[in-house]
């Protein structure tokens, strides 16, 4: 199968890559609930690492930087959902360290 570069499939590819995009940040973005809610009743962050999210945290900050750099809609909102997720982890961490 040869593939012919034309506007016309340059455009379509665009629209495959960007729904690929929006797909994939959903899945990764939302794959934080689950340890949200694991979290949630108090004193369930034991096996969370405040290093760990503070490190991911920072990561996913300069993901949006660098979104806004591109003006990438998408990278922007996934990171942005994947940061609010990760504070109200250590959110719940840190509540569950001063109760400790």
């Amino acid at each position: 199968m040869q593939f012919t570069r034309t506007k016309a499939n340059a455009a379509r590819m665009e629209h495959i890559g960007y729904g690929i995009g929006l797909m994939a940040a959903a899945l990764t973005s939302l794959s934080y609930i689950p340890q949200v809610r694991k979290a949630y009743p108090k004193g369930a962050t034991s096996d969370l690492s405040v290093k760990t999210l503070a490190a991911l945290g920072a990561g996913l900050a300069l993901w949006i930087v660098c979104g806004m750099i591109r003006s990438d809609t998408v990278v922007i909102v996934a990171n942005m959902l994947g940061l609010g997720l990760v504070a109200v982890l250590l959110v719940f961490k840190i509540r569950d360290i001063r109760r400790a």
